[in-house]
């Protein structure tokens, strides 16, 4: 194993740890707090988590071992299983940070009947057409046996023994279906979501400008310091939109375009590029966690009631020793 193949290993160890830790931590934040657990959000953000974990236990550790021995790193059933789990989870990891666009954009743009608009039903039925998208390629797959393991990326996943042309249109309809709807929904959704929430930006920054004219005794220092505060709004928006999409691209990306290179040229993929465009794609487990939930104000506070109240049982459990420790020292004085 050369150099470059050990920093791509250290690459996928350190990917599987942070995802880990992460995709848990955010499971565990879902389950004591109950403001978080509002149906619809909990529900995709609940799909998208625990497919990161089963990529995260099963195709990561395979992926590496692939990397680490420069071979199949299981037998063929389990290499199928898990190119099977790839593929879907990909795509319903796709599907799912689409899914949760679209409840962001009617929350932002229907506010007062987004209870009405985004029903439990409502989301129940949208993770499950995610699931059915998603399984309905690996299925064809398995059954034309289109599931191995493919050395450039040393991944199970798919792959055509021989060329053929099948494969080639049903690999880019399985890319356009999954990655490309995906992006179009990213891009749409949040680019509405970026225009009302300018327009709220821009209806405040006129009603504050109002205020501070009126207020003609303020302090400058006060004036600006509001001024400052709007800006800060209009870009902070701007940002959190730029992340969402950019991270996507960034990480998705490379591996799809690379496939589709792959499909339409003969010429073999540039050494140890496919495996990094693989560990790139994985990375979007161990961001997720940080892009849509433990960044945010309720995930924070819930990680701080947690970290408070094992700190609360863990001083409880030393004063307690304590205590039994002083009460056996004083007991044969007493006596």
């Amino acid at each position: 194993m050369d150099s470059w193949d050990a920093g791509l290993a250290g690459l996928l160890a350190g990917t599987m740890g942070v995802s880990l830790l992460s995709n848990a931590l955010v499971l565990i934040c879902l389950l004591h707090s109950a403001a978080l657990r509002r149906p619809a959000p909990a529900l995709f953000t609940l799909n998208l988590t625990c497919g990161n974990l089963l990529s995260t236990a099963v195709n990561m550790p395979l992926t590496l071992a692939g990397v680490v021995a420069q071979r199949q790193p299981a037998g063929d059933r389990l290499c199928r299983l898990a190119a099977f789990l790839d593929t879907f989870l990909a795509s319903n990891a796709m599907l799912s940070m689409a899914a949760l666009s679209i409840d962001r954009w009617v929350a932002v743009v229907f506010p007062l009947s987004y209870r009405a608009r985004m029903r439990p039903r409502d989301a129940a039925l949208m993770v499950a057409y995610t699931w059915l998208h998603a399984l309905a390629f690996p299925a064809v797959a398995l059954a034309l046996s289109w599931l191995g393991f493919h050395p450039p990326y040393a991944s199970c996943t798919l792959r055509s023994r021989r060329p053929d042309p099948r494969f080639a249109v049903f690999s880019g309809a399985f890319h356009a279906l999954s990655f490309l709807l995906a992006l179009l929904v990213l891009c749409g959704t949040y680019l509405k979501v970026l225009r009302v929430a300018r327009a709220h930006c821009r209806r405040i920054d006129v009603i504050t400008m109002q205020t501070l004219v009126l207020l003609v005794d303020i302090h400058p220092s006060v004036r600006e310091r509001c001024l400052e505060e709007q800006r800060r709004r209009r870009q902070r928006a701007t940002r959190k939109i730029s992340t969402f999409i950019g991270t996507f691209l960034l990480c998705f990306a490379p591996y799809v375009l690379t496939r589709l290179v792959e499909l339409s040229t003969t010429a073999p993929i540039a050494a140890h590029w496919g495996v990094l465009s693989k560990c790139l794609a994985y990375s979007k487990a161990a961001s997720d966690p940080f892009v849509y939930s433990l960044l945010r104000h309720q995930y924070r506070q819930s990680c701080k009631e947690i970290l408070a109240r094992l700190f609360h049982r863990r001083a409880l459990r030393s004063s307690g020793l304590a205590g039994g420790s002083h009460s056996q020292n004083t007991l044969p004085v007493a006596e």
